[in-house]
């Protein structure tokens, strides 16, 4: 199972229901604090459950919601290649489809309630049968479904299995089913049983935070392969395997103690009497000092915690995505997230560039997603359109949160570096260079745009270099001189564009061209 989209409402600043689409590679980008790395935390509250990176508390409720009395937060997410069948009651393999799970477009939406902040409530939004004899099926035990097979007179092959009642009363009902989008609930009775059988197919989600400890002191910083030895030694199948060598030591220890002291009692009884064996049990067994010499070495054995802190986080992040593989290689789940803040950070752009070749490679593997945030020009420009989500405030009110996917239709000037002049405030050459030559190119009427843009602008003064080494003073829209200054740096008569300039005739030229 993988996203196809998530929705958020009441969590921090999305106030209203706000629903983002995710592909194999999604990337946010917005300014700092605009709730990006928001949307990465709410999927790792929904999948792990607070065992992950993020625990829910009541400051996770949006602060005008809670004041006018709204203190629900919702996290719905959307599944896409859902498994081919599953067994949500006994042993009775049904399908999603055939239990009215599925949206209208055959795709699973599981969403979570937290009330006050507090404990979660799961339910899929189905269009799912709403007549009154046959709408709450899949909550009803057998006996009361037996019951309607009974009272309805319904003819059915197999009465031991729900799953095939349940067939058998929907199929009775199938010219008045009275199909409609409906939240079922599946924390109750004996609905709980669907919710632990599909939470086995949910995705691994695996969440790499930008402000992850990265000094001397982080214990996975000093080495990741002395914690990787603590998780994999709570595997259940690890630790059973470690009880059962406990369990076979003590018994060959007891073995040898009872000897050796039936072989002092022969001699000293007293003495024998006054000893006895002292085996640790199983839980005050310390298994990982067993490889407490574990290690990733360097350069002349110099440890991870005294390299740079870009080699660090670099290692870190690899070891991170090694983890993430071995936890979904223990789940019935081949799904696997990969959520990562900001990878550009503590990184040379060499490093930049290969860690986006890796993470866009990843992407393409099967049934695996990478989600990201990023505050980096460089990691955007590695990027398709269809991979950016632009998080932004309403215009209509400031407070609240939007996100949205990005069109080279929808922009006045279809560039990547429209969308880092727009997220970052990143002002460019590159972009200046682009706008002009958009400007350029373009006619109506048989008027080229950048003659219409000119017309009627305030000049400037702007000294040529003539070619046999003299100056002419020529009168220049501010773009104009900027964009002269650019191609022609070796003439140093005119004084630098300041950014300030340069940042205003880009909003002029952007002005513009969303006027036409």
């Amino acid at each position: 199972m993988l996203i196809k989209s998530v929705t958020l409402k009441n969590f921090r600043g999305y106030r209203s229901e706000t629903t983002v689409l995710f592909s194999n590679l999604t990337t946010f980008v917005g300014r700092n604090d605009i709730g990006k790395s928001t949307i990465l935390e709410a999927l790792d509250i929904f999948f792990n459950e607070g065992k992950g990176c993020i625990s829910l508390d009541k400051e996770d409720i949006n602060k005008r919601a809670s004041s006018e009395g709204d203190d629900e937060i919702i996290i719905a997410v959307e599944f896409f290649k859902l498994p081919d069948s599953l067994v949500i009651d006994d042993s009775n393999r049904t399908t999603l489809a055939a239990e009215y799970l599925l949206t209208e477009s055959n795709t699973l939406k599981i969403v979570k309630r937290y009330p006050k902040a507090g404990r979660e409530k799961v339910y899929i939004r189905a269009k799912h049968p709403t007549n009154a004899v046959c709408c709450d099926l899949l909550s009803k035990k057998i006996t009361d479904l037996k019951t309607i097979l009974n009272r309805e007179n319904i003819e059915c092959e197999d009465q031991t299995r729900k799953a095939v009642i349940r067939t058998a009363i929907w199929n009775h009902f199938a010219d008045n089913l009275n199909l409609e989008e409906k939240e079922i609930d599946v924390t109750k009775e004996d609905g709980k049983t669907i919710w632990e059988s599909l939470k086995k197919f949910l995705p691994v989600y695996s969440l790499f935070q930008a402000d992850r400890s990265n000094n001397d002191h982080d214990k996975e910083i000093q080495d990741p392969l002395k914690e990787a030895v603590k998780s994999i030694l709570k595997e259940e199948n690890v630790a059973q395997m470690c009880q059962q060598i406990a369990e076979h030591v003590t018994t060959k220890l007891q073995e040898v103690s009872n000897h050796t002291l039936d072989k002092i009692r022969e001699m000293n009884p007293e003495l024998a009497n006054s000893l006895s064996p002292n085996i640790p049990s199983f839980t005050d067994l310390k298994w990982s000092d067993l490889f407490k010499n574990v290690s990733i070495a360097g350069d002349n054995d110099i440890p991870i915690n005294k390299r740079g802190s870009g080699v660090k986080r670099l290692i870190l992040l690899n070891f991170f995505r090694a983890e993430a593989e071995r936890m979904q290689s223990n789940t019935e789940s081949d799904g696997l997230i990969y959520a990562i803040e900001e990878p550009e950070t503590s990184q040379h752009v060499a490093h930049q560039k290969i860690l986006m070749k890796a993470l866009i490679d990843l992407a393409n593997n099967k049934n695996v997603q990478v989600v990201l945030t990023t505050h980096s020009s460089y990691v955007v420009k590695q990027l398709k359109f269809d991979n950016i989500r632009l998080v932004k405030e309403k215009e209509e009110d400031r407070e609240e949160r939007i996100v949205q996917a990005i069109e080279p239709s929808q922009l006045p000037y279809p560039s990547l570096n429209e969308i880092n002049f727009t997220s970052f405030g990143e002002v460019t050459e590159e972009y200046h260079d682009e706008l002009y030559s958009y400007l350029y190119s373009n006619k109506t009427d048989g008027i080229k745009w950048i003659e219409e843009y000119k017309n009627g602008k305030t000049t400037v003064d702007y000294i040529r270099e003539l070619p046999n080494g003299t100056t002419k003073t020529e009168q220049k829209t501010l773009t104009e001189k900027i964009r002269h200054q650019i191609h022609h740096p070796e003439n140093c008569h005119n004084e630098p564009y300041t950014e300030t300039e340069i940042r205003q005739s880009i909003e002029d030229m952007r002005a513009f061209i969303m006027r036409k």
